[in-house]
């Protein structure tokens, strides 16, 4: 696993004169969920999307040790990166099997790829004929995950991957999540508080106003810590500037 991992260094991300990422660099390291928190409007959509080059950017995103700064987002995941974006991002008058076979077909993969995708959540196989449109949020959210997934990435980037799902539904994703750490993938997870999955966090960044003001390499619990402290310090210098 060594030398296996994501970094950003320097990344920008401007829309228009607004700044939603100034100069941020990280680390996502193989084997380990790295966590990046924040509240709303901190940058980390911006920044996963950035990473995987869905969005202009200055900086430079190296995956393994190897620029891919230039890629397109599709050589970016044939290159090994894959990303959950926030809204998921299916297509809802396409049955399951057709949007799995979507992105077999992107990543140029055999068509076992989609038999193999629909076994990693049993449900999936289940409702495979079912338009995506007709699924609940959960079944929408093992879907992308596993659409994600299926060029076996050792990125994965997931961005706000629990937010308005059952308990139960988040406790699998986060065991599917934890899992895929184990065997090796460098997983980062952006959300706006770690909540059920602060478990599986290994270490990680808060970010705030598109800076990173904290960094915890000892779990999740720690890492909640510092952006605790990080939003009070935040609330008080709004306070005195008012």
């Amino acid at each position: 696993m060594s030398g296996r991992e994501l970094r950003v260094e320097g990344l920008t991300v401007r829309y228009g004169h607004a700044s939603a990422l100034a100069g941020v660099s990280l680390t996502v390291p193989a084997g380990k969920v790295t966590a990046l928190v924040g509240p709303n409007g901190a940058g980390k959509s911006s920044l996963l999307v950035a990473a995987y080059g869905s969005v202009p950017s200055t900086g430079r995103i190296l995956l393994d040790g190897q620029d891919v700064s230039r890629l397109r987002p599709a050589a970016r995941a044939r290159a090994g990166m894959a990303i959950v974006p926030q809204g998921r991002q299916l297509f809802p008058r396409l049955n399951v099997v057709d949007n799995l076979q979507v992105m077999a077909e992107l990543l140029r993969l055999p068509r076992s790829a989609v038999d193999e995708a629909l076994d990693r959540f049993p449900i999936l196989r289940t409702r495979r004929r079912s338009l995506v449109g007709v699924l609940s949020g959960g079944e929408q959210q093992m879907l992308v995950v596993s659409r994600a997934l299926m060029g076996s990435p050792r990125v994965l980037l997931l961005d706000e991957m629990t937010t308005g799902l059952a308990p139960l539904i988040v406790q699998e994703l986060a065991r599917t999540v934890a899992a895929l750490a184990k065997q090796g993938v460098a997983v980062l997870i952006a959300e706006p508080a770690l909540g059920a999955t602060r478990s599986i966090v290994d270490r990680g960044y808060v970010l705030v106003r598109g800076e990173v003001v904290a960094e915890r390499e000892d779990g999740g619990r720690a890492l909640e810590d510092a952006y605790r402290a990080a939003m009070g310090a935040e609330r008080r210098a709004v306070g005195q500037a008012v």
